[in-house]
């Protein structure tokens, strides 16, 4: 017997609800969801029973006059907004897939528009008393590309598994970070910089009104992200805006607790000189010229821009904050992949030897740490040393500071599984965003030849990523055992063939680098 499309209008006086004939798998079956700026249908998917619901506007778009402003309450409007399609993606380069990025993580060509603060929701709720708990994803992408429409950030899987998963676009680049001192003397907190940010708090904002109509719990939200997306949950942490928002995080490779080489975060300051600089480069007179700017122009001239301390999002850097211990506590689940550093490129093995100097009298033990006696060790030893300064010393001291003076537990991962791959793509082992489709249990959005291995590892990891985000804690019945991190018990899930828990093997090399950082 073919199940049938279960509609269900929520509206001032409660939920009413209704049968409408059989739909195919993924077919419109539009079910109309009060929402605060109005009602609202989507895609109803039969063989998952999940509802998807694509392209909801979260806030006004940041055009014209309000280019570099905090984002304003979306319009309201009339009738059902019908909700089938993704919203435009954020401005950015031209997206393109590159090495071991492919298509599944790079959003479509077109549309690309500054008018890109759109939402989307995966719900397998029947009703709206339901209270699920949700998981609130955010993209990576280096803060210049990225968007929530891809294939890869689906959470059609998750929500089978009882969660209700949403996905949201943020400001990048230029459009997301500048700082001049013009916007600072207008803005009321006398800031600049950081609208991403402010777009993410107010995509959580929008969740704590509204998620309640998909069957959501707002009090039972965890934030996740990968690269810029952990970096930005990095900093929605410390950010004082957004407690309260969230009860849970979830960080993949991406952390500004240390001192990051990738990303150097600027003080108030600096990054207002930076503004300027991009003004004087546009021959603009002031903030007025530049709001009128094609956003084609300010994409092609305006360089590279990141979070700030700008004194009101962030009162200080976000590594800061984190050494004083004001970041919000709260159950943590963080880790990075083996491979990650391959990106930083390989040097001849004298070159690499003369890395050890910058350690002084403790050049011994990094040799013992990182040996270079061999071209062949020389290799292994720069990949490890380029994994650890670039995200793993970051992501280990983001997992011990939040063990600091706090209740919560942090589960702590090491991702070594190599994806199955040929040609070129095996070289880069087990990379940057290569646990994305086993979390999301996505991995038939990855053209790879995906052996029973992945399916079994998929399912192990997709079921820790939604435990933890219904409870706080990854176990339950019939998975690996994962126990919780400690300094004093650095153990970590390291998810391969063969999931198994396991101290580090490398925490003796970690608290060595680790006791380097500066103000830590």
């Amino acid at each position: 017997m073919k199940k049938k499309a279960f509609v269900f209008l929520i509206t001032a006086g409660g939920l009413m609800s209704f049968y409408l004939p059989d739909t195919h798998p993924g077919q419109p079956s539009r079910h109309p969801v009060g929402i605060e700026s109005g009602l609202i249908s989507g895609i109803y998917h039969e063989q998952t029973q999940v509802t998807v619901y694509k392209g909801i506007p979260f806030a006004a778009p940041p055009v014209g006059p309000l280019r570099w402003r905090a984002p304003r309450p979306a319009a309201k409007w009339k009738g059902v907004r019908i909700c089938d399609k993704f919203g435009p993606s954020p401005m950015q380069p031209k997206p393109i897939s590159f090495l071991m990025i492919g298509p599944e993580y790079v959003v479509p060509q077109e549309p690309l528009s500054e008018d890109c603060l759109y939402l989307n929701v995966w719900t397998a709720a029947k009703s709206s008393n339901e209270k699920r708990p949700v998981m609130v994803w955010i993209y990576g992408g280096g803060f210049i590309t990225g968007g929530a429409a891809t294939a890869g950030y689906s959470g059609e899987a998750l929500a089978e598994k009882g969660i209700i998963f949403v996905s949201f676009n943020y400001r990048l680049g230029v459009f997301g970070f500048l700082s001049h001192p013009e916007l600072s003397a207008e803005d009321p907190h006398h800031s600049s910089g950081n609208y991403a940010l402010l777009d993410q708090i107010a995509a959580l904002k929008w969740v704590q009104k509204n998620i309640h109509a998909f069957g959501g719990d707002p009090d039972r939200v965890t934030i996740a992200g990968q690269s810029a997306g952990s970096i930005s949950v990095n900093c929605l942490l410390a950010s004082p805006l957004a407690k309260g928002l969230f009860q849970g995080a979830i960080a993949e490779s991406g952390s500004l607790v240390l001192q990051n080489p990738l990303i150097n975060m600027k003080d108030k300051k600096a990054a207002e000189q930076q503004g300027l600089a991009l003004a004087k480069r546009l021959k603009t007179k002031n903030i007025q010229e530049m709001r009128e700017l094609p956003a084609e122009t300010l994409q092609k001239t305006s360089g590279f821009y990141t979070p700030t301390a700008d004194g009101y999002v962030l009162p200080g850097s976000v590594s800061e904050i984190y050494s004083q211990g004001k970041q919000t506590h709260l159950p943590f689940l963080t880790g990075w992949n083996a491979d990650e550093g391959f990106l930083m490129g390989i040097q001849k093995r004298e070159e690499f030897a003369r890395e050890k100097k910058a350690f002084g009298a403790d050049s011994a033990l990094f040799d013992k740490y990182f040996p270079s006696v061999t071209d062949t060790e020389s290799q292994a030893s720069q990949i490890a040393w380029s994994v650890d300064k670039t995200i793993g010393i970051p992501q280990y001291a983001w997992a011990l500071k939040q063990n600091e003076n706090s209740s919560s537990q942090t589960f702590l991962y090491q991702f070594t599984r190599k994806p199955p791959a040929t040609g070129e793509m095996k070289r880069f082992g087990a990379y940057h965003s290569a646990e994305i489709g086993y979390a999301f249990h996505n991995l038939d959005s990855i053209r790879r030849p995906w052996e029973p291995v992945d399916r079994n590892l998929e399912k192990i990891m997709s079921d820790y990523w939604t435990n933890f985000v219904k409870t706080g804690n990854p176990n339950a019945s019939g998975l690996p055992v994962w126990p919780a991190f400690s300094e004093s018990d650095p153990v970590a899930m390291f998810l391969s063939e063969d999931p198994v828990a396991k101290k580090l093997p490398d925490w003796e090399a970690l608290n060595f680098l680790y006791s380097k950082y500066p103000g830590r």
